[in-house]
């Protein structure tokens, strides 16, 4: 293998001579093994780093403060980046010691050696282009890094929100199909009161599509970057209108509204707005797992259990047990959900451990963030296109549910009071005969007035007075 030698605090380092990375990086990959996910596998995030890159190489261009060659050179290595070029070489392990210097780096030495390209020179001559004096030139990696995050959640954000969007379209459409299945609603897992099957699933579409208007509120806290405040939030090493330059020109390259942080040294320590984000994920898989545990509920048996729809078969479901198919795709966006929870205390704990003027644990934070956004992505694509969309009713067993239950019992309560009604839901469930059957027989109501207060539109709905 050809290398090439490089050199920083700790001496020198054989690098791989076709490696985009530099030295620092490779310390990175050979200190931090944890969890095997590079930033690679976040896009979003290489993105986002590369437009503060930019922005800062507009900035200091901007006030003289950085060579017009060397500024173009890594504007347009930065473009390249955004452009998909060389994401591979992201290579640094997301959780890491350093406050997410390695990640900073990483970003660095990669876009010095595309600049150095263009600039017609060899990877890892720094002498003519290098990563810390002209890339993070006015930045430290505790204002690039976090203004990077901040960009590139809200990236991630969007695949996301259109993701819950088409799954509450599909589970909204299953709503007007199912809208005149008449079912019994339950309650603590015991019969209720009547409902249709349509008003289910319209309960579920509604439900989840709140949580696009509460990402979207955690996107707007976002917005606000330390970017300029470099190491603590003082802007040592800056100038007076670097900061300000800095963040106008991110919000033009990212499409973002951006703005600067009222206070710098605050936000330079501040995890509240991830944190935030992190509860409406959590908030989004709590309710992604009701809806799948209700469907797993719904569908039982087929024949012993609720039997009120049908998922579509997936895959066969056991090893052993001939014609069984398992809800599968419901029981995956459960466990993607159980991940998120988990996600959201590990991102909590870390936030708490922030100590004076940085939180050392961001890398954490990071982490389980943005692998929330992508599983929860994931898992609403697949319950939509593998679930939503193939799911049956069945009409017969709903309306035999309905027939058998005690529930309907409720309806007539304004009617034959409640004791008589108490009195009537007791003889049906000890007897085994219907409702209907045992108020006739009594002559409490005629079989015609029967049948109006029994009817779906006098039981869907609010009714006037009795």
């Amino acid at each position: 293998m050809n290398t090439r030698i490089e050199h920083d605090l700790l001496g020198d380092m054989e690098i791989a001579e076709d490696a985009w990375f530099g030295i620092q990086t490779q310390r990175a990959v050979d200190n931090f093994t944890i969890t095997g996910v590079p930033i690679s596998h976040f896009p979003p995030f290489i993105n986002a780093l590369a437009m503060v890159k930019a922005a800062a190489a507009k900035a200091n261009l901007e006030l003289g403060l950085l060579a017009p060659h060397k500024a173009e050179a890594i504007i347009t290595a930065c473009g390249d980046v955004v452009g998909g070029r060389l994401h591979d070489q992201f290579v640094v392990d997301l959780i890491q010691g350093g406050a997410g210097t390695s990640t900073n780096m990483n970003a660095n030495e990669v876009i010095a050696n595309i600049a150095l390209e263009k600039l017609g020179q060899r990877k890892g001559d720094y002498a003519h282009l290098h990563p810390n004096d002209d890339v993070n030139k006015s930045q430290s990696t505790n204002d690039a890094y976090p203004t990077a995050v901040c960009v590139g959640l809200q990236f991630a954000a969007e695949p996301l929100i259109d993701a819950v969007r088409s799954l509450k379209e599909a589970l909204e459409a299953k709503g007007r199909e199912f809208a005149d299945v008449m079912k019994m609603g339950r309650t603590q897992l015991q019969d209720a009161v009547p409902m249709t099957l349509g008003q289910e699933f319209d309960g579920f579409a509604v439900n989840l599509g709140e949580d696009i208007d509460r990402i979207r509120d955690a996107c707007k806290l976002l917005c606000e970057v330390n970017l300029g405040g470099t190491a603590i939030g003082t802007g040592i090493n800056t100038h007076p209108d670097y900061a300000k330059l800095a963040v106008a020109h991110l919000a033009e390259i990212s499409g973002l509204p951006i703005v600067p942080a009222a206070n710098l040294v605050e936000a330079s320590s501040d995890m509240g707005a991830l944190v935030f984000l992190s509860g409406i994920l959590k908030r989004l898989a709590l309710k992604l797992s009701k809806v799948a545990n209700d469907l797993r509920l719904l569908s039982s048996g087929p024949r012993t259990g609720f039997g009120e729809i049908h998922l579509p078969p997936m895959q066969p479901g056991s090893s052993i047990m001939p014609g069984k198919v398992n809800p599968v795709i419901p029981e995956a966006v459960n466990q993607t959900a159980y991940q998120v929870i988990g996600n959201d205390l590990a991102v909590t704990l870390a936030a708490e451990a922030g100590q004076l003027q940085l939180n050392a644990m961001e890398p954490l934070i990071v982490y389980n963030l943005f692998n929330s956004m992508k599983m929860l992505d994931a898992a609403c694509r697949m319950f939509e296109l593998r679930c939503i969309r193939g799911i049956r009713a069945d009409r017969v067993q709903c309306q035999l549910h309905l027939d058998r239950s005690i529930g309907v019992i409720t309806a007539l309560v304004p009617h034959i009071g409640y004791a008589n009604s108490t009195r009537i839901a007791a003889q049906a469930l000890h007897s085994g005969a219907t409702v209907r059957e045992l108020v006739i027989a009594e002559g409490l109501l005629s079989a015609e007035r029967l049948d109006a207060l029994l009817s779906p539109k006098s039981m869907l709905a609010p009714q006037g007075a009795a």
